[in-house]
């Protein structure tokens, strides 16, 4: 029996799935990894640590299994910057790392009337690429200095089992220095940033084969030699796809540490409050939002305020508390905030505090303002003319009915959980299969979608007092600094 593998390199763990094309999922496993802010702004990781965790999760999951083909799929667009021999120079520089302020302002003016966004599909924020390279260039000029080659999170390691790099679609869209008018890197783009073309490897589409498993990556690993490898997909991108979310209107929600809304559409949709990202379906795309901090602020709130009380006696506390949370509005800006107001200098807040205030009102605020901060993005969506036809919610959050059932009541629609969600990792196992000729249709993927309930909206006009008052917030509080 042939099978698939699906590594997803993913923020808080690495995660793989074997996919049997017939069946399903046969096999899974996970491996922590840790995040680093040593300053203010900074998210890292360390490449090898993702390796180490990839080789374990080969020799636990394929060990006498065949493996027909390998897909990956992680966090986009991440910078590694390597040496001439392929090593990683220093600690990822995480797609929502706010380090590169000044440099967002000085590309901004330097690339005034370049018509970026009309070229990138995509602003200059904290997500982009080239703030970081002038970042590095400016900081750590040693670093810089020796970097032959800038790679993404899930092209490292496709790149290290193939012996090949290479960036993927998505990670050269969401970069900001590919431009669509030319289907290419944009020289001044990259010259603004202080890069060269030969810093960036060949462009590859996801279910592209990108190489096969070298024998060193063998002998690593346990996969055979020869094994092919595609080039994979950015994680949100491969996890909507995952979740069914393919025609003209679908749209999926993920409550994870970051928080995901993604809607699929037939044409691009350019705008500076959002991202654009191709659909693993040709001729489609998936324009989205990422709001920087969702579920990690719950962790932060669970860590930090609640001593490590079980999440579900916290969800007890919520309900308790009700809509509105006894006038209580919290902020979820605590690593800044990428869509759709795109300020890395964003700050949380908690407003409306008062001594009748109990531990379950703050938490049901943090709740509410990530659901806030989904109906802001639909907000966006639905002014461009794009209204869901239908939604769907995955992720550690969807696990909690209380949370679910806050995002349901915020956003005045019914949300469609699914059961058993493979996530990023089936989605790149399913690309490995369309790569490798397992699968021969991409509507094939319906097959492992099952849907566990619908959780209906109730009542929204409970929530319209603060979600109002989130919406004044941010404008009010960065008028006087905060």
């Amino acid at each position: 029996m042939s099978l698939l593998l699906g590594v997803d390199v993913g923020t808080t763990a690495t995660k793989a799935v074997l996919l049997d094309p017939d069946t399903g999922p046969v096999a899974s496993g996970e491996r922590p990894v840790q995040l680093r802010s040593p300053n203010l702004g900074y998210a890292e990781e360390s490449p090898e640590e993702w390796w180490r965790n990839v080789v374990a999760l080969c020799r636990e999951l394929c060990s006498g299994r065949e493996v027909a083909g390998v897909g990956v799929t992680g966090m986009v667009p991440c910078v590694i910057p390597l040496d001439a021999q392929g090593s990683p120079l220093r600690p990822s520089i995480q797609q929502n790392d706010a380090r590169a302020v000044k440099e967002i302002d000085e590309l901004r003016r330097r690339l005034a009337g370049a018509r970026v966004l009309e070229r990138t599909g995509s602003a200059l924020t904290q997500q982009s690429v080239g703030p970081k390279l002038l970042w590095l260039a400016k900081n750590e000029p040693e670093t810089w200095a020796r970097t032959a080659l800038i790679i993404g999170s899930y092209e490292f390691v496709a790149s290290r089992l193939v012996g090949e790099a290479f960036v993927e679609a998505n990670w050269a869209l969401e970069s900001g220095l590919f431009d669509l008018e030319t289907g290419d890197w944009g020289a001044d783009l990259l010259q603004a940033c202080g890069a060269t073309r030969g810093l960036l490897p060949p462009v590859r589409r996801p279910h592209e084969v990108v190489g096969e498993v070298t024998p060193a990556a063998a002998s690593s690993t346990g996969l055979a030699p020869g094994t092919p490898v595609v080039a994979g997909s950015a994680d949100h991108v491969a996890s909507a796809f995952a979740a069914g979310i393919v025609q003209e209107g679908d749209l999926l929600v993920k409550l994870g540490g970051a928080g995901d809304i993604l809607m699929a559409t037939e044409r691009p949709l350019v705008d500076e409050r959002l991202y654009l990202d191709f659909h693993l379906v040709p001729d489609r795309y998936l324009p989205n939002g990422c709001m920087a901090a969702s579920g990690s602020v719950v962790r932060w709130f669970q860590a930090e305020l609640a001593g490590g009380t079980p999440l579900a006696e916290l969800d007890r506390e919520a309900d308790a508390a009700g809509p509105g949370a006894h006038g209580i509005v919290a902020l979820p800006y605590f690593l800044g905030e990428k869509t759709p107001i795109n300020d890395p200098l964003a700050r949380g807040a908690f407003v409306g505090l008062h001594l009748g205030a109990r531990r379950g009102d703050l938490f049901r605020a943090v709740l509410e303002s990530v659901a806030f901060g989904v109906r802001h993005h639909l907000e966006v969506f639905a002014e461009r003319g794009h209204v869901p036809r239908r939604v769907r919610v995955t992720d550690g959050g969807s696990r909690s009915d209380t949370w679910t059932r806050i995002a349901a009541g915020v956003l005045g629609l019914p949300l469609e959980r699914l059961s058993h969600h493979g996530g990023s990792a089936l989605g790149a196992a399913f690309v490995a299969g369309m790569g490798v000729g397992a699968f021969s249709d991409w509507d094939q993927i319906e097959r492992f979608i099952h849907i566990q309930d619908v959780v209906e909206p109730g009542d929204r006009t409970a929530y319209e007092r603060s979600y109002a008052i989130y919406r004044a917030l941010y404008p009010a509080l960065k008028a006087i600094g905060t």
